[in-house]
């Protein structure tokens, strides 16, 4: 079938693109290279097509199927789009993902090479010709062109050449590509996806959550839509979640299960109702976790696998939760979070838990008794404190005991509650003793940023403290607001104060936030400690250090901005202090500062880290496990614009 025709196919829908399939993809690179081997009339390829009924038929975007049997594109969804999008000069309805991708694509008539737009390299040279207008514009574009080459004493004596040239270049729209297509009553969406999944050898796997989406979809075209709504509605508060995570909410509030192919079966009333009430329980735990642990954005959100399991409590049982039932359910979360029960095999943990809500003698009772079964030990020493870095497992609990209990602002006495209005009332990370005094003093860069070094200020406080040592400014402190340094758990002793002794300082004031710890989880228990009791948690071994992480809130801005940057190139953002953990024992062996686990073009490009400041064990670590570090952000964007997006230096 001709190029053309296909194109008009899409513009008719009586082609498109399946549910199931990812994103556009492709870079410029791969653009310019289609472009060439079609003038130069190369093979590129044939495509595969699933023929189907179009009532049946659930396809991506907003453009409505023609009646009757409809194709949707199995394979050659990259090389269609960039025709499309070069060819019309948009991108089809059906696209999701860079359109700068095939934007600008120029053709050199004298050098007959494909270029995507540089206005210093070609706006005034005339041989460099707009593909996209051409190709719009069709013969009177190439009666136009001759026309001005002619006129052109330089180049009217190659008119003839050119003629020829961007006649082939016209003729791309009429090469015939080979169709082949999957049809029959037996290709049912499972065996599709297998094919799919067979065709796409080289790329990334539909995932399990894929594939239940696809089926939803299916009977619900507008499912994705609304769940991404809501995933949009607790970004704007501060919380980062994806359409799996969602998806698995959905499945144990219908299912009782963590496996998606339980959903496989299910209705479209059954999906639509289960995510409104999966939706209700998010929003329920989002608001508990907030307001009574305080973790009320995204960098101090951890365990958020536990949430499909609270979703699943809350839709099983019925009347409201008096404070004892709510604060048992919280120290669940908790603990969960703490040692890492979701960050190894998430599916299996969930449906261990699960399992425990379903039994005779369900309840927080069993879930508890298997989380201590399985972890060994409830309470917190002084040892779990020895991480260090914004990524640390433990950085999240001294954000709770800020919120939590009476920590109070150093600068103005008050109490550091949510809900503080002002840019300079936001909370951020101070360091105690200064780093700047401590590389001075030659400590050790996990000592500097260690979690008992830190304690949360307001964003004014902390920039009036400067970089002075605490025996100069604890006693002034301490003489405006007496007791605001106990109730950030500093350790009385003036001694201790001192840049000499900071190691018996993190010492002290470990023993002192792990009693905090157990006095709030005490609370949350109202006196019913059996679950703090017998042995302790495992404490790290003397030396072993979590490798990476966050060490600043300058770099973590740092950070934020290469992301927020990668968003405004309208490609996936990172993970933040991706916790990097073993996949058997949930143990964290490392923070990356940020990281795309599945690459950043998932089906095509590798996984990705930044790692700012790290040590050459971590760079060593994530190289091994498949990464491909940058250690700047300068380095970074090079590797984004040029392999990536493709973009051409400017000379």
């Amino acid at each position: 079938m001709k190029i053309s025709t296909i194109l008009d196919h899409i513009d008719s829908g009586h082609m498109a693109l399946p549910e199931f399939q990812r994103g556009y993809v492709w870079n410029r690179d791969q653009v310019r290279g289609l472009f060439d081997s079609l003038y130069k009339r190369h093979p590129v390829g044939g495509l595969l097509v699933w023929a189907t009924e179009s009532r049946t038929a659930t396809h991506r975007g907003d453009g409505p199927l023609a009646a009757g049997v409809v194709k949707l594109l199995l394979d050659g969804q990259q090389r269609m789009t960039s025709l499309y999008g070069v060819v019309r000069g948009k991108p089809p309805k059906f696209f999701d993902g860079n359109a700068q991708a095939f934007t600008g694509l120029r053709f050199h008539l004298g050098e007959e090479v494909f270029a995507f737009y540089q206005p210093v390299k070609m706006k005034d040279d005339p041989l460099w010709i707009d593909v996209t207008n051409l190709l719009g514009m069709g013969s009177a574009g190439l009666g136009q062109l001759a026309a001005e080459f002619g006129q052109n004493p330089e180049l009217s004596p190659r008119v003839g050449e050119f003629i020829g040239r961007l006649s082939q270049l016209l003729g791309i729209t009429e090469i015939d590509l080979h169709i082949e297509e999957v049809t029959g009553a037996d290709k049912t969406l499972d065996v599709v996806v297998d094919i799919f999944n067979r065709v796409n050898s080289g790329g990334t796997k539909l995932s399990k959550g894929d594939l239940a989406l696809a089926k939803i979809c299916a009977d619900w075209p507008e499912g994705r839509d609304a769940m991404k709504a809501k995933l949009k509605e607790w970004s704007d508060h501060g919380y980062s979640f994806n359409l799996d995570w969602l998806l698995r909410s959905v499945n144990t509030v219908l299912t009782g299960e963590a496996k998606f192919l339980y959903l496989h079966d299910k209705s479209t009333p059954e999906i639509q109702d289960a995510l409104k009430r999966a939706t209700r329980h998010i929003d329920t735990c989002l608001n508990l976790i907030a307001g009574r642990l305080g973790l009320d954005h995204d960098q101090v959100f951890f365990g958020r696998f536990g949430i499909p399991v609270m979703v699943r409590y809350l839709d099983q049982r019925s009347g409201p939760m008096d404070e004892v039932e709510r604060d048992r359910l919280l120290f669940w979360f908790v603990q969960s979070g703490m040692w890492g029960r979701f960050s190894g095999s998430t599916e299996s943990f969930i449906d261990q838990d699960l399992a425990a809500l379903e039994a005779e003698d369900a309840g927080l009772e069993r879930l508890l008794e298997q989380l201590r079964l399985w972890h060994g030990g409830l309470r917190v020493e002084p040892g779990h404190f020895t991480g260090w870095s914004l990524g640390a497992r433990f950085y999240p609990v001294l954000y709770l005991l800020t919120r939590m209990g009476e920590a109070r602002d150093w600068g103005t006495g008050l109490p550091l509650k949510a809900g503080m209005l002002g840019k300079m009332s936001r909370l951020e990370v101070h360091h105690i003793f200064p780093k700047a005094q401590l590389y001075k003093a030659a400590y050790r860069r996990p000592e500097v940023n260690a979690l008992a070094n830190f304690c949360f200020l307001t964003k004014d406080t902390n920039i009036k403290i400067t970089d002075r040592l605490p025996e100069v400014y604890f006693p002034e402190i301490e003489a405006a607001h007496p007791g605001a340094l106990a109730s950030q758990w500093i350790p009385p002793d003036p001694e201790l104060w001192k840049l000499e002794n900071f190691r018996s300082f993190l010492e002290a004031r470990k023993a002192l936030l792990a009693a905090e710890v157990n006095a709030r989880l005490e609370e949350l228990l109202h006196g019913d400690t059996r679950w703090l009791s017998g042995p302790a948690a495992a404490v790290p071994a003397p030396g072993a250090e979590t490798l990476g992480g966050i060490t600043s809130e300058e770099e973590e801005a740092e950070l934020i901005r290469l992301n927020t940057w990668m968003g405004n190139q309208s490609l996936p953002l990172g993970t933040l202090a991706y916790d990097f953990a073993d996949p058997a024992t949930g143990e964290q062996r490392a923070v990356f500062d940020l990281a795309w686990p599945a690459g950043i073009q998932e089906e095509l490009s590798q996984p990705v880290v930044v790692l700012l400041n790290e040590e050459p064990a971590t760079l060593a670590l994530a190289s091994a496990a498949g990464f491909r570090c940058f250690t700047s952000p300068v380095a970074f964007r090079t590797y984004v614009e040029r392999e990536i997006l493709s973009l051409e230096a400017v000379p």
